[in-house]
């Protein structure tokens, strides 16, 4: 009787712990300012530097808010809110963003504001891995794209 006994509470706690996993790491996220540290194309480094945004004063562009139900943050320029619902697994859907229509006076080299948009508008499946966030997009043409954001 106590194995039995047993067997349930550790199938219960297994089956609590596997049901939260996903949710639960997105949870994690939620209420904190992410800021975009990488892309990649195609799996490969786009070369976006935050260190170099950071000693050219515009370390406050590029990030991301989440909070219960909505991304907010900036561009390159650009405030930027979206809602979003997070599906079955690490799926997530981005509804249509709005955003404030300043034009930049400058953005770095490797990434454009409305490309950033796109990826952002574009993701499908999200991911917390050594204390970044990674958001799973495509560019326009269908390449894969993923953003890597930090604290």
């Amino acid at each position: 009787m106590k194995k039995l006994i047993f067997s349930v509470i550790l199938i219960a706690a297994l089956m609590a712990f596997a049901g939260c996993g996903s949710v639960g790491g997105f949870a994690d996220a939620v209420g904190k300012e992410w800021k975009l540290i990488e892309v990649r194309t195609d799996n490969k480094d786009t070369a976006f530097n935050r260190n170099a945004l950071s000693k050219d004063g515009a370390s406050d562009i590029f990030t991301m808010k989440i909070e219960a139900e909505t991304l907010s943050g900036v561009g390159a320029t650009n405030r930027f809110t979206a809602p979003y619902t997070l599906g079955e697994g690490q799926a997530i859907e981005i509804q249509p963003m709005r955003s404030t229509l300043m034009a930049p006076l400058r953005q770095p080299e490797k990434l454009k504001e409305n490309e950033f948009f796109v990826y952002l508008q574009n993701t499908t499946e999200w991911k917390v891995a050594d204390k970044k966030l990674e958001f799973h997009s495509k560019t326009e043409d269908g390449t894969p794209v993923v953003l890597v954001f930090a604290l």
